[in-house]
């Protein structure tokens, strides 16, 4: 029996240091691609509670005595919202893993909606904001759905809510005449449903 043996020529010492940081990015890669992955869903796992206490010690961060947090993106110098008026707002929704369930650019754009027809966050938010105003809120789920969820399930039951809105005009009811009442035709949702598309 012979055993032929082929010559191999030795690994040159760059091509080693190649491999070895190949090998330390793809270890740094699956470790962030894990930690991505499992976030969402410690998120969603986190009950709201923990985590408005946790939100609640930022210093950039204010919460009211009903719960509602908010954070002042920019501040507007026009008048404030109130209950009777109806507002123009871009705004973006989303769940606490991240998730965007409903956002205005999903509807064309801006939508006009009636401040006491939406969900008890909602109104007291818009309530704090001057027009020109963009805030962040985060919404425990007494001030959003509840133990009830919304939208077949985008929602689910008791889940935080967290909406940057952009408030970019504010009307008196009174001024939009007969549409005044049920809003319907404008985008205006009855109190306690979801905005508009959901």
């Amino acid at each position: 029996m012979s055993v032929t043996a082929v010559p191999l020529r030795p690994i040159a010492k760059g091509s080693l240091t190649k491999l070895w940081v190949g090998i330390g990015l793809l270890a740094v890669g699956g470790v962030g691609a894990a930690w991505y992955t499992t976030s969402a869903q410690v998120a969603m796992a986190t009950p709201p509670a923990a985590f408005l206490a946790t939100n609640a010690k930022r210093s950039d961060v204010k919460t009211t005595p009903s719960g509602l947090q908010y954070q002042v993106i920019r501040e507007g110098t026009g008048p404030r919202a109130t209950a009777q008026d109806v507002v123009l707002v871009d705004y973006d929704g989303k769940l606490a893993n991240g998730e965007t369930f409903d956002a205005s650019a999903r509807h064309g754009g801006p939508a006009t909606l009636p401040v006491s027809g939406l969900i008890p966050g909602w109104v007291e938010g818009l309530q704090l904001m001057n027009q020109g105003s963009k805030y962040r809120f985060w919404i425990p789920p007494e001030l959003g759905y509840g133990p009830q969820g919304a939208g077949d399930g985008v929602i689910p039951p008791n889940a935080l809510l967290v909406f940057d809105v952009d408030l970019q005009a504010i009307m008196p009811r009174q001024a939009l005449g007969g549409m005044g009442g049920a809003m319907g035709g404008m985008g205006g949702t009855p109190h306690g449903e979801m905005p508009p598309g959901m």
